[in-house]
């Protein structure tokens, strides 16, 4: 074996990145009020609590159901919200827009952000975020 590649060896293990972590969403679902504000009811998937410390970022679930909102509150963030399924608006400071499945929208560290649930079906939305702590 060559000096060189020997090396590479010994090194693959040095700073390696940590193995993958496979989640089965349905092993992080539970019911409960949405975030800030607690209006109305939501089923959430709390994803990322299952990848083990520390993690870099947030991704989540949830479906917020009929008249369900998760109340304006400031992000010291960027954020995403990605509709799966379900009609919605999303206010970020003074403006609001109407969201569908397909669409996202990506909320500025800053802001002032919520989301309401419209329509007759549930919003079903993925949201993903920076882990604050990791940052730290």
């Amino acid at each position: 074996m060559s000096a060189l590649l020997a090396a590479l060896l010994a090194g693959a293990g040095a700073g390696a990145a940590p193995a993958m972590v496979v989640i089965d969403e349905a092993a992080t679902v539970r019911e409960e009020a949405p975030p800030h504000g607690a209006i109305g009811l939501s089923t959430a998937w709390r994803i990322s609590d299952a990848v083990p410390a520390p993690r870099s970022f947030e991704f989540r679930k949830r479906a917020l159901h009929v008249g369900a909102a998760i109340g304006i509150h400031r992000i010291d963030h960027d954020e995403i919200y990605y509709v799966l399924s379900g009609t919605g608006i999303v206010h970020s400071d003074d403006e609001e827009k109407a969201l569908k499945a397909g669409t996202a929208a990506w909320l500025y560290q800053g802001a002032k952000v919520g989301i309401r649930q419209t329509g007759s079906e549930p919003l079903v939305l993925i949201i993903a975020y920076p882990n604050q702590a990791a940052a730290q």
